[in-house]
């Protein structure tokens, strides 16, 4: 997929639709509306092994109907088995599809089409931008359950609202309007719900539009930042350093100072 032919392709029993609305641009639609986009084993592994195949400049991930996502989908889970099952499905496959959503070396965009709450939450926030429509409902309902969530998933929610407003969303476990959201850092934009596709595909498209190179080493950059928030270690501040040095010889940067100068949209080598 690499023309922007809108051709759609059926996943997971029909639960994902991947298709290109865009050049270098593809979106992935969480399409399970019956259980409110509950994240079953066959959602997670396929989530995580298409991601992890893909190479557009942006990924868009949204939902099918009034919910982005409701989390794990844990209705199903009962009898002896009952523990077992609840931790193999939220350590593995849900492990490994936000790790591949955090892994993707271009940026990836979550259009928060409806409520996003618990492990939906969690999985938009491992977009590197959220936009969501107004109406949209954003919670943690752990605490509701009883359930303690992972250090891993409360280290991002530190770091992405801070601790404050994690507190808050862990520790009440009430739902949050998406204007709340946007002013405890969980969406970066809320526009009104007949405006999302069109809003978040005019943001990918820009992302799709620029340097890849410039793309994949900013968010490895970034990515490293992030994982060692104090100093960096020396060896890797050494492969940081030659990244950002590399770019400067790359034939990219030099058709994108030539482009600009000559106020032309420049021609993209990935080289």
């Amino acid at each position: 997929m690499s023309n922007g032919s809108g051709q759609k392709q059926e996943l997971a029993s029909g639960k994902l639709i991947l298709d290109e609305p865009a050049d270098h641009v593809v979106r992935l639609k969480i399409a399970n509306p019956e259980k409110r986009g509950a994240l079953d084993h066959e959602i997670l592994d396929t989530l995580a092994s298409t991601v992890s195949g893909l190479d557009a400049r942006c990924l868009i991930i949204t939902g099918d109907g009034p919910v982005f996502s409701a989390g794990y989908d844990l209705g199903d889970l009962e009898g002896e088995t009952f523990s077992e099952d609840a931790e193999k499905l939220v350590a593995h496959p849900f492990t490994a599809a936000i790790e591949a959503i955090e892994r993707y070396r271009f940026p990836v965009l979550a259009a928060i089409n409806g409520h996003a709450i618990g492990g939906g939450l969690e999985l938009a926030l491992s977009c590197d931008i959220r936009i969501a429509a107004r109406d949209v409902k954003l919670g943690m309902p752990p605490a509701k359950i009883g359930l303690i969530y992972s250090h891993t998933g409360l280290k991002k929610f530190i770091e992405i609202c801070g601790v404050a407003n994690t507190n808050e969303l862990f520790f009440v476990g009430r739902n949050v309007d998406a204007d709340r959201g946007l002013a405890m850092g969980l969406v970066n934009q809320v526009v009104e719900r007949g405006g999302l596709d069109d809003k978040a595909l005019a943001v990918a498209r820009e992302i799709g539009s620029n340097a890849p190179l410039s793309l994949s080493g900013n968010k490895t950059i970034i990515r490293s930042l992030r994982e060692h928030p104090g100093r960096l270690p020396e060896g890797l501040e050494a492969q940081l350093v030659e990244l950002r040095e590399g770019c400067f010889r790359t034939e990219d940067f030099r058709e994108g100072v030539r482009a600009f100068g000559e106020k032309r949209e420049p021609e993209w080598r990935g080289r």
